[in-house]
């Protein structure tokens, strides 16, 4: 947690943005019945519903610069996180020196699958700009924490 503090606390600089990114699976829901308003104006709404599947959505974060994108993707898997920071590198930073991504520690999250997706040529060309902080197991419930720890700090 100490590593990703300090890193919370460096001053902004564009030419090394700190970017936090972060994804989440969602169930995706259908209605079975259609809503119905009564004679009274009261909206009636069934609670069954149909699944139709999941899928992954990833916010990208820059804090320090107010900046916040999303990305939905079908899936949680390696070659989507490699894409998504492929875009981090590419298309959001391109004239970026260096920037730290922070993130959790999870599976797919493997710089060998940028690899896979891209040519070996521009995944190395991506990497050397990278520094990649990765959160503490079950680190994201001490945000009061970073918090005050960036506060003492200035």
């Amino acid at each position: 947690m100490q590593e990703v503090l300090e890193v919370y606390c460096r001053a902004y600089d564009e030419n090394n943005p700190v970017v936090c990114i972060d994804e989440s699976p969602q169930q995706l829901i259908g209605e079975m019945r259609r809503p119905f308003v009564d004679s009274k104006g009261t909206i009636y709404e069934d609670y069954e519903y149909i699944r139709n599947g999941v899928t992954d959505i990833y916010v990208i974060c820059e804090p320090l610069a107010g900046k916040r994108e999303f990305f939905v993707t079908p899936n949680h898997c390696a070659h989507q996180w490699a894409a998504v920071v492929g875009y981090i590198a590419e298309e959001m930073y391109p004239n970026a020196e260096k920037i730290t991504l922070v993130q959790d520690n999870l599976a797919a999250h493997k710089k060998g699958a940028l690899y896979e997706i891209f040519t070996p040529e521009r995944a190395r060309a991506i990497l050397k700009r990278l520094e990649i902080v990765f959160t503490p197991k079950h680190g994201s419930c001490r945000t009061a924490d970073a918090a005050k720890h960036r506060r003492d700090r200035i």
